[in-house]
C-alpha cells in the first residue's frame, strides 16, 4: 500500500476504531480528545465516520463551517478543533457515496482544513474495515490505532478484524480498550452485562497492550446526548476517570515510541 507523506501539522495522529458499531467508539474518541486538551495539549478531532457522523451531537456544536484562505476552518469546542461531515450537510440527510467520493472527502478533511499545529489529531473511524480506513491510511500517516470493543464474543471477533486491519496498513496498534465492561449498582454489586474479560483476552492473544476497562454508566449516555463530554460533565465517575487514564497512557506510549524511533537519516546530493 502506498505510504502517505508526513503531515507536519500533527505531531501525533491516532485513530480510534472498532470492528462493529455500537461499542462506544465515538464516545471514547470524543472524551479522549477533550481529556488531552484539558491536559494542556493542542488537539484536533476528525470525524471520519462519513455515513454516521456523531461528533457534532456529542460535542454540542452544529455551526456551519467557514472558509479562510481557501481552507475550511475547524469548529472549536472544549479546547478541541473539530471537523465532521455533519457540519457540512443538513442534519439527518443520508450520504449515499461510493468509495471515490468518500476517499476525496477524507483527503480534504486532512489536507484542506486549517488545523494549525496540533499535538494530537484524534480520528474517529467508522465501524468495519472498508474504504474509510484505507483512504485514511493513504492520506495520513497514523502513529497508532486504538481498538474499542465490548467484552462479548461477537464484539471481540469483529474487534480482531479491526486490529488486523491496522496491521495490514502498517499502523501500530497502541492497544485494546474494553468499553461497557460492567455495570456497578448502588450497593456495589457488579453485573457483567456483556460478559467478562474479552478485551483483555484479545489484547493478550494479539500481543498488544490492554488499555483498561470503562464501566457502564448512565452519565456517559446523558453527557453525549447533552453535548457535554462526560470527562467534563461528570469527571468523578469511574467512566470519566478511566478515559482520563487512557489519555494519559496514550501520551506516555506515543512519547516512548517517538524516543525509541531511529533517527532520520538525510542524504544530501550535494558534495
Amino acid at each position: 500500500m502506498q505510504e502517505s507523506a508526513r503531515n507536519e501539522q500533527f505531531k501525533f495522529a491516532v485513530a480510534v476504531a472498532s470492528g462493529k458499531g455500537g461499542v462506544g467508539k465515538s464516545t471514547v474518541a470524543v472524551n479522549m480528545a477533550v481529556a488531552l486538551a484539558a491536559a494542556g495539549k493542542k488537539v484536533g478531532l476528525l470525524d471520519a465516520d462519513i455515513y454516521g457522523p456523531n461528533i457534532p451531537t456529542m460535542m454540542g456544536v452544529h455551526d456551519p463551517v467557514l472558509q479562510k484562505d481557501g481552507k475550511m476552518v475547524p469548529i472549536e469546542a472544549y479546547g478541541v478543533k473539530l471537523m465532521s461531515i455533519g457540519f457540512l450537510v443538513p442534519e439527518g440527510q443520508p450520504l449515499i457515496w461510493r468509495g471515490p467520493m468518500l476517499h476525496s472527502a477524507i483527503k480534504q478533511f486532512v489536507n484542506d482544513v486549517a488545523w494549525g499545529e496540533l499535538d494530537y489529531l484524534i480520528v474517529d473511524l467508522p465501524p468495519g474495515t472498508g474504504d474509510a480506513q484505507i483512504s485514511l491510511s493513504q492520506s495520513l500517516p497514523l502513529d497508532g490505532g486504538i481498538i474499542v470493543t465490548l467484552p462479548q464474543k461477537v464484539s471481540i471477533e469483529d474487534a480482531q478484524r479491526g486490529l488486523e486491519m491496522f496491521r495490514a496498513v502498517n499502523v501500530p496498534v497502541l492497544g485494546v480498550l474494553e468499553n461497557m465492561s460492567y455495570l456497578e449498582l448502588e450497593d456495589g454489586t457488579r453485573i457483567d452485562v456483556f460478559g467478562q474479560g474479552g478485551g483483555r483476552e484479545l489484547a493478550k492473544s494479539a500481543r498488544v497492550e490492554f488499555l483498561g476497562e470503562i464501566p457502564m454508566n448512565p452519565a456517559v449516555r446523558m453527557a453525549g446526548d447533552n453535548g457535554v463530554p462526560v470527562v467534563l460533565a461528570n469527571p468523578e465517575t469511574p467512566s470519566a476517570k478511566a478515559i482520563v487514564k487512557l489519555a494519559e497512557r496514550i501520551i506516555e506510549v506515543l512519547t516512548e515510541n517517538q524516543k525509541a524511533a531511529p533517527p532520520e537519516i538525510r542524504i544530501s546530493s550535494e558534495e
